[in-house]
């Protein structure tokens, strides 16, 4: 019995340290997408506050706003979670330049289901590598709905760098919904992100993304840049704020975005 207590008595530091709660490790913000899961048991809520994007070229300016655009992650495993991600609203507004015509629509989102693999590092620390296949599934309208089923498979990879920095890279393939809102076609593309800490409590992330877009009604390379920050006032809360810049006529002109992140 004596054996058996001293036993259990050198290995409760290590217990202890196997129970103690990871860093929050939140999809949001940013253009790429973390390598680390959430701990067993425990649930992650991610809400998109606003999010406003413009897009324009000689004949349309295209506005488009999305309020509630919710993740729910939940840790199955030590290395294992799954997410269920849906959009609540969306409004976009068309303006011809030339004729001064517009054009509304709103409607809410489609709904994404994923799960994602750790592989390395299920807190994100050191070097931390992910697997993450996805389906999107057509349940939104016609203003931020694709129109039909797609899928995908994402690699986040990340690196302590040391000093307050980490080096991210997000690889991706999809099979993208054709615009026409029927089919689908290949795109690809990945996602190269600084992270620094600039506090205990605040960091930020300078970004960039390339996306090809095989689309058969016109193929199309995307190519944007990105800064955002985040702040946790407290172990299990985020806030954040976001800017993205389109860099090529194929990308968005600008995109702002702000969100709130809770672990449970």
């Amino acid at each position: 019995m004596r054996m058996m207590a001293a036993a259990a008595l050198a290995l409760a530091p290590g217990m202890a340290m196997a129970q103690e709660p990871r860093d929050l490790c939140a999809d949001r913000p940013g253009l790429g997408t973390p390598a680390c899961t959430v701990e067993p048991g425990r649930m992650v809520v991610e809400l998109g506050l606003g999010d406003w994007t413009r897009q324009q070229d000689i004949s349309t300016r295209t506005d488009t706003i999305q309020a509630g655009d919710a993740l729910v992650r939940l840790g199955l495993g030590d290395h294992l979670e799954a997410q269920v991600g849906w959009t609540a609203y969306g409004h976009v507004r068309t303006r011809d330049r030339l004729s001064g015509l517009v054009e509304k629509d709103s409607g809410v989102g489609d709904v994404q289901v994923a799960l994602r693999r750790n592989l390395s590092s299920p807190d994100g620390s050191g070097f931390s590598i992910a697997i993450m296949p996805y389906v999107s599934l057509p349940a939104g309208g016609s203003a931020i709905g694709a129109g039909d089923w797609g899928a995908g498979l994402i690699v986040p990879v990340s690196f302590d760098l040391g000093g307050g920095l980490s080096l991210g890279l997000t690889p991706q393939i999809d099979a993208a919904v054709d615009g026409d809102r029927d089919g689908r076609h290949v795109a690809y593309g990945s996602v190269a992100g600084l992270g620094f800490s600039l506090s205990d409590s605040v960091s930020g992330t300078i970004e960039a993304q390339v996306t090809r877009d095989e689309d058969p009604a016109g193929h199309a390379t995307e190519a944007l840049a990105g800064l955002s920050f985040a702040w946790q006032p407290s172990d299990d809360m985020q806030f954040d704020i976001g800017t993205n810049i389109g860099l090529n006529a194929d990308s968005p002109d600008s995109q702002a975005y702000l969100g709130v992140v809770r672990r449970f």
